[in-house]
């Protein structure tokens, strides 16, 4: 797979708690492929249950190759997964060990039933199929379908003989052969399915980071043309402005300083144009911004809830708070592991109030002031405002307060009596 993922799937209940939603789907992907390949030694003993004929010290010995052979598989499995994410280079070593316990696993299946007395050949095929099915299972991440679908024909040949040996006849050899070809086909590819959609899961969240990163960088370009288009000319005119300055003065011309006089509003000029283009791109819009936190953050995964939104309120007021909403979604993304985030704004008592909570506080982050929020707290100052954050062990509350201007009231663009919401 290329573009591998750079983190693993969560672990235990406290990462399960932490983790991503790429991370809490490979880890239930994973466990559930373990748990399948767990099952080997039951099915195998399952298969067994009622011959007698397979009980004692061949049990135990049956039953320890087994236990062994589902552990090498369920180790095999996890190396050619990574392998397949990228995080791996090699299962070489996994694939070694897999490969002898499988042989040991058919020979002692051939063995048994060769010294069984009055073997049932249908049963005896049958389990000397599920090593190697299990085998190929594990082998899945690593083999396109057409290349599992050509290994999983090794298992119902290895069925069809240990049937043979067994002394079964050609058509009770033919019973085990389709059943595993069956079983065999339907369980890799369900596998190979399996691990197909977790490498598509971690591919999505790699892209939704690309496009972030591509939208930063497309924004840098454009501020980076508009100065040239604004800046560029102007400094031109400077340069040869200045050299004819120097020029004239150099011949002892009384036109030199009109020339400087003229750099100098032309420079004055400029500089007014620098700090339009800035202000430009530092303008905050609360509407602007509340629609812009939802979708960064559902596009980071987070499940978004705002009220208030149609509340109209007074140009200063509205900026300062369009600013909270930019930092505050900004730290949830940025320090945050965040499920579900609350953002309300209201008015009452000549002020209006926003309130963002998440539920993804992290107790590192919690021990650190941020200089977003400091300055937070001195941009609402400016305007009378005020911040006020509360956290505990998850959760992470922020609640900015800033009055509206005198003889102002905040209205509702739509008639109803409360706020919209909207998810």
């Amino acid at each position: 797979m290329n573009g591998a993922p750079t983190t693993t799937g969560a672990t235990g209940l406290a990462g399960w708690s932490r983790a991503s939603n790429p991370q809490r789907f490979e880890t239930y992907n994973r466990w559930t492929l373990y748990v399948i390949l767990a099952c080997e030694p039951l099915i195998a003993l399952g298969l067994l249950t009622g011959a007698t004929e397979y009980t004692g010290a061949g049990a135990l010995a049956f039953a320890l190759v087994s236990v062994a052979h589902c552990a090498a598989a369920i180790v095999t499995t996890r190396a050619t997964l990574e392998v397949y994410l990228g995080r791996a280079v090699s299962a070489r070593r996994e694939l070694w060990f897999l490969t002898v316990a499988t042989i040991v696993a058919v020979v002692v299946s051939f063995a048994w039933a060769a010294g069984a007395r009055n073997p049932e050949p249908i049963v005896v095929g049958n389990v000397a199929a599920i090593a190697p099915v299990v085998a190929i299972l594990a082998l899945s991440p690593l083999l396109t379908v057409g290349k599992l679908m050509l290994a999983t024909l090794a298992a119902p040949v290895i069925a069809g003989l240990a049937a043979l040996i067994a002394g079964g006849s050609p058509v009770q050899a033919t019973v085990p052969v389709i059943t595993t070809t069956l079983i065999a086909a339907g369980s890799a590819l369900s596998f190979r399915v399996s691990v197909w959609m977790i490498g598509v899961v971690w591919e999505q969240e790699q892209r939704r980071a690309v496009d972030a990163r591509l939208a930063v960088a497309e924004e840098r370009l454009r501020f980076s043309r508009d100065l040239h288009d604004v800046f560029g000319r102007t400094l031109s005119t400077v340069a040869v402005k200045s050299e004819l300055a120097a020029e004239l003065a150099r011949r002892g011309d009384d036109r030199a300083p009109e020339q400087m006089l003229e750099v100098r509003r032309i420079a004055q000029d400029a500089l007014r144009e620098v700090r339009a283009v800035v202000d430009g791109y530092r303008a905050a819009d609360l509407p602007t911004e509340l629609a812009g936190a939802r979708e960064i953050l559902r596009s980071a995964g987070v499940e978004v809830l705002v009220a208030g939104e149609d509340l109209v309120l007074p140009p200063r007021a509205q900026e300062a708070l369009a600013w909270v909403v930019r930092e505050a979604v900004t730290n949830v993304v940025r320090h945050a592991d965040a499920h579900r985030c609350v953002i309300e704004l209201r008015t009452a008592a000549g002020a209006a109030t926003l309130s963002i909570s998440n539920d993804g506080a992290r107790l590192a982050a919690a021990a650190r002031t941020g200089s977003g929020l400091n300055g937070l707290r001195e941009r609402l100052a400016t305007v009378g405002g005020t911040l006020e954050v509360q956290r505990d062990q998850t959760q992470f509350a922020l609640t900015a307060v800033v009055p509206l201007d005198t003889g102002t009231v905040a209205s509702a663009v739509t008639p109803e009596p409360t706020p919209g919401v909207s998810t």
